[in-house]
């Protein structure tokens, strides 16, 4: 695609200029944001599967204890 010469005038190019440094402004506000939203996902995930690692750890004991009153040894 051959690059043709844009004419601007000298008010508006300062406007377009501001404009471009606020829309990159309002990109790095957005690229920080999804940054924080990806954070705070991966720690819900930690969070997630230690509850989850806890969780088996609690059936394993109760279904120990179940086993144990089930099935008594004798004497």
């Amino acid at each position: 695609m051959e690059r043709m010469p844009v004419f601007v005038r000298v008010d508006e190019y300062h406007d377009v200029l501001a404009l471009v440094t606020t829309v990159r402004k309002k990109l790095d506000e957005a690229k920080n944001t999804l940054l924080k939203i990806h954070d705070l996902k991966n720690e819900e995930d930690h969070q997630l599967e230690l509850w989850q690692n806890t969780l088996a750890e609690i059936e394993k004991k109760v279904d120990f204890v179940d086993h144990s009153l089930s099935e008594p040894e004798h004497f």
